[in-house]
């Protein structure tokens, strides 16, 4: 418990009797059902636990297993239903920074596409006609930097759909380094490599004090450009 505390507490960003503000690293899962597997749920609510706290925590929104970054959590009800509120008004403000092959010719622009999931799986696709399943999905990117094959995008999302960036990006021709799922030259190498994905910054307003909150980190080492 020991070990699992420090891992915790080096990943907090932010705390009080009303939020959580975590950087979670990639290859841990936000929740998981397998046995034995340690999950950020599950060891936030430990954490809670272990500083004599009610482990009550509200998941207010979610990345992706292999991805980085910054989440917010609520520590009581109140809190988490005025942070989802925010999040479905389109308050709460992600950017995320992806490293991908390839270079954009238009250095910023919108996507704009309908998605679906895929019957049976936890893969998700565009299409190119609305559907019954499909959904619209948009968001906006611009290019940092370049470089001889590959190039680092700022994305800004304006909806929140299932692997949305991964698959926006993929169908552009700029797919995420690292992305076994989406990436056709990444395929077959394993689901945990390094993905080029990080939630890098989160605004929102505090659900008790309505004081507006931002944060920023970088991505780890592994991070294919920075």
């Amino acid at each position: 418990m020991g070990i699992e505390k420090r891992r915790i507490e080096e990943t907090i960003l932010y705390e009080d009797k009303d939020i959580l503000v975590c950087r979670k690293p990639g290859g841990l899962a936000i929740q998981t059902r397998r046995t034995g597997m340690l999950d950020m749920e599950s060891m936030l609510r430990n954490y809670l636990a272990a500083k004599g706290e009610d482990p009550y925590l509200a998941v207010v929104h979610r990345l992706d297993q292999p991805v980085q970054g910054i989440l917010v959590f609520g520590k009581n009800r109140k809190s988490g239903a005025r942070l989802s509120e925010e999040m479905q008004r389109g308050e709460m403000e992600k950017i995320y920074l992806a490293c991908v092959q390839g270079v954009p010719e238009k250095k910023e622009g919108i996507l704009e596409d309908q998605m679906e999931k895929i019957p049976g799986s936890n893969l998700s696709r565009i299409v190119e006609n609305k559907t019954k399943n499909s959904r619209k999905a948009v968001l906006e990117y611009k290019v940092l930097k370049e470089a001889a094959d590959c190039s680092l995008l700022e994305i800004r999302l304006r909806t929140g759909r299932h692997h949305q960036i991964r698959v926006q990006l993929a169908h552009a021709g700029w797919p995420i380094l690292g992305d076994t799922k989406y990436n056709e030259s990444e395929s077959g190498q394993g689901e945990w490599r390094n993905i080029g994905l990080c939630a890098n910054r989160l605004s929102f307003y505090h659900p008790a004090t309505g004081k507006k909150m931002e944060f920023q980190v970088k991505p780890d080492g592994n991070f294919p450009i920075v």
